[in-house]
């Protein structure tokens, strides 16, 4: 079975399961041995998989390191952290955490947008500028 391990230390997904802010983002980070990923990425497409058919999901990307990284990290947005625990509380949810490989280490953690930059770009190249907002 996977390891779980807190990304913060003072704040366990346990207890952000309990609040209530709207939409929410898993962050979750894998550490994988390298010899471990082409089974790592089959067990997570069909997690994946299970988890676009829960209420409340609206979508999910993984990243992976480069330079020969075999650590990854998956971005996931939930309508709100209750739905997010419904998910993870599933039954096919619970047995696939059991299938992934024992030497995996991962560190869920909810996280709600506080701010968001995007360079703007306009059909006149003098009009190009970055904007950055709060939420």
């Amino acid at each position: 079975m996977v390891k779980i391990v807190e990304m913060d230390e003072d704040v366990t997904l346990k207890s952000q399961l309990e609040e209530d802010v709207g939409s929410v983002i898993l962050l979750n980070k894998f550490t994988v041995r390298p010899e471990d990923v082409d089974q790592f990425l089959k067990l997570f497409a069909a997690t994946t998989e299970m988890f676009k058919q829960q209420p409340g999901f609206i979508s999910a990307q993984l990243h992976r390191g480069i330079g020969g990284s075999s650590t990854f990290f998956n971005y996931v947005v939930w309508e709100s952290a209750e739905h997010f625990k419904r998910a993870f509380n599933r039954l096919e949810f619970r047995s696939s955490m059991a299938d992934l490989l024992p030497n995996t280490v991962m560190s869920p953690h909810l996280s709600k947008k506080v701010a968001m930059c995007r360079l703007n770009l306009s059909l006149e190249p003098t009009l190009m500028h970055s904007g950055c907002n709060s939420h």
